[in-house]
């Protein structure tokens, strides 16, 4: 690749800096500095896994690496500063944040995907872009070889990089994530940006304990040494299970890929399942010892079908845990990201985070948020109660068919069959009645609501993470009366489609190792690429999955267009050397096209690309 002409780096320019202490800055600030763009948008996952990668590379080259964060949204919510503000905060991103609210910069340097890293050298050239997860390795190596060469050519300059932090206002709950109601008439509420549980009192506010140190990190033992990251939600144990289980409570510890069992009586902490590492595999259905496989991002939790059943947003799955069997596996999801009922082995969801039980057990309601959705599964089978797909959304009500919600995160079952759902980028609470299929709006005004709780008065209390409380709903608020129809504004994310000719188009993903490493079949092929289309129609030929990274579609003239759903990974070990690191690189891709006469028969895609 060393033979393609060097490619200057756009100029940065945004809506606003974040983490800057008020200073906008250019490239001219970075030079002599390697620069390490990462495109995101605070609602997507693999984004944030991708933040948590970036840490500890953040702190072993702090002197010669700059770490900026381009903020592209999707959703409508979160082109809104404030939002973005409070993003940046909740989920500890310590370095230099560019608005980019119209997706200028996401043009500018061709993202398209999110979660999207471009590597600058110090003289202000682009010398590598990858998509998705799984390059921290890579990245490593990459810098170790532009500090050696910059040094030696002397365009190296270290020092300290730009980050000024915010100050942090003093609460007692700091972007809470979920709720769970206690014997007694406490709740205990996961304190995800202070990386602790809190137990309150009946009113919501009085604080009672604390069961974790507040300190980012991961540590079982008593109630103030013990360490969460970014928990999430919470679920009792039926009363047998938890007497043999030894623990009353089960955690999503959500950035620390680990399910963690609380003893209520002293507030121990122990991990139950998870080793830790992020899922990287293969999907099976196969029962697994739970503390020896790997989790990704579990973030809620409901006791359903005798088993505790996981919302694993990372993979776009649902799993299951048995803590008498203390065994764990697949339950739901196929791991592609994106909306398809069905039987469940077969089903495709996005980013599930919140379940309830129907209080007859019969059905599972699950907020899927990359899909705006209300999906449940009953008798086996995964189906949507309201939701269009991946870039539909707004604030709609009536007919569930037509209703349209903004990345929910939240979910309550109520006795008379109806389901309420925390609509967190609406800021509302919406209720979605299956008797008579209408969706209507209960509450709003609100600040990002992630949970909505039922107490044991019959009283309602929504967990307002961006307000750092919970509140509690106007007695009436539940009744047809105090219930409103909203006909707001309905949205599609609009990326740029990429025009594409009719007839055969050949697909290519773009994958070259990082330096020191090497293509990986120890444990089979190296490659798998996943392709599929929305409406399927689009494709007549090339979806499925396969071994090669490129693939020959057929493209259907009779369709205007529509997305083409890639999922791609690769693996990689070190090359040459003893004990060698086995490394996995995997993206999802959702690719508007528009089919047109003419236009281009090759669909490149970047998983990862140097120029070094």
């Amino acid at each position: 690749m060393g033979t393609t002409p060097r490619v200057r780096a756009p100029e940065l320019r945004g809506r606003q800096w974040l983490n800057t202490g008020g200073q906008n800055l250019t490239l001219q600030d970075f030079r002599g500095r390697c620069v390490l763009l990462d495109f995101w948008t605070f609602c997507c996952i693999n984004c944030l896994h991708v933040l948590d990668e970036l840490r500890p590379l953040e702190e072993k080259y702090a002197d010669v690496l700059v770490v900026v964060g381009v903020h592209s949204p999707k959703f409508e919510h979160e082109k809104d500063p404030a939002a973005l503000a409070a993003a940046v905060e909740r989920y500890g991103v310590h370095h230099p944040v560019l608005d980019d609210p119209e997706l200028d910069m996401w043009q500018q340097y061709a993202a398209r995907a999110w979660p999207t890293l471009a590597v600058i050298d110090p003289e202000g050239y682009v010398v590598a872009t990858m998509a998705g997860e799984g390059h921290a390795e890579g990245l490593a190596r990459l810098v170790d070889e532009l500090v050696a060469t910059h040094e030696a050519k002397g365009t190296l300059h270290r020092g300290d990089g730009p980050y000024v932090p915010p100050v942090e206002p003093e609460t007692t709950l700091r972007f809470p994530g979920k709720a769970v109601p206690l014997d007694g008439g406490n709740l205990l509420v996961s304190d995800s940006a202070r990386h602790s549980l809190v137990e309150l009192a009946p009113d919501g506010e009085t604080l009672v304990r604390r069961i974790g140190s507040g300190d980012r990190g991961r540590a079982d033992g008593p109630a103030g040494a013990a360490a969460f990251s970014e928990p999430q939600g919470l679920c009792r144990l039926p009363e047998h299970v938890a007497e043999v289980a030894g623990y009353d409570l089960v955690v999503a510890d959500t950035v620390n890929h680990l399910l963690r069992g609380v003893k209520l009586g002293t507030g121990e902490v122990l991990t139950v399942a998870g080793t830790g590492r992020q899922w990287r595999s293969t999907v099976d259905d196969h029962a697994h010892d739970a503390l020896s496989v790997d989790l990704s991002s579990p973030w809620d939790l409901a006791w359903y079908d005798d088993k505790m059943i996981v919302a694993m947003a990372g993979i776009h799955q649902l799993w299951w845990f048995d803590p008498i069997r203390r065994t764990a596996g697949m339950y739901a999801g196929t791991t592609v990201e994106a909306l398809r009922d069905g039987p469940l082995a077969e089903a495709w969801l996005a980013q599930p985070s919140g379940l309830s039980v129907s209080t007859d057990g019969a059905r599972l309601w699950i907020a899927d948020s990359e899909t705006s959705a209300v999906r449940y599964v009953e008798n086996g089978v995964l189906g949507t109660a309201v939701g269009q797909g991946l870039f539909d959304f707004g604030h709609v009500d009536g007919p569930a068919d037509r209703a349209l919600l903004q990345h929910p995160l939240g979910v309550c079952a109520l006795p008379d069959g109806s389901v309420l759902v925390a609509d967190t980028y609406n800021g509302a609470v919406r209720r979605f009645d299956p008797g008579s299929g209408q969706v209507s709006t209960v509450a709003d005004g609100l600040a990002e609501p992630s949970d909505v709780v039922l107490t044991a008065d019959g009283g309602v209390l929504v967990v307002e993470s961006a307000a750092h409380r919970l509140t509690r709903l106007a007695p009436g608020a539940l009744s047809a009366a105090g219930a409103s129809t909203v006909d707001g504004p309905r949205h599609r994310t609009e990326r740029r489609p990429t025009d594409v000719a009719p007839g055969e188009v050949t697909l290519d993903i773009v994958f070259t190792p990082a330096p020191g490493q090497k293509l990986d079949e120890t444990y089979g092929p190296s490659t798998r690429l996943v392709v599929s289309a929305s409406p399927p129609e689009l494709l007549l030929d090339g979806a499925g999955t396969g071994n090669e990274l490129s693939r020959r579609l057929v493209v259907n003239d009779a369709v205007a267009g529509g997305v083409l759903q890639v999922t791609a990974q690769a693996a990689t070990c070190d090359a040459d050397v003893e004990h060698a690191a086995c490394h996995l690189t995997r993206q999802d891709w959702g690719v508007p096209v528009r089919v047109v006469q003419g236009a281009t028969a090759r669909l490149p895609l970047v998983l990862r690309g140097l120029d070094t």
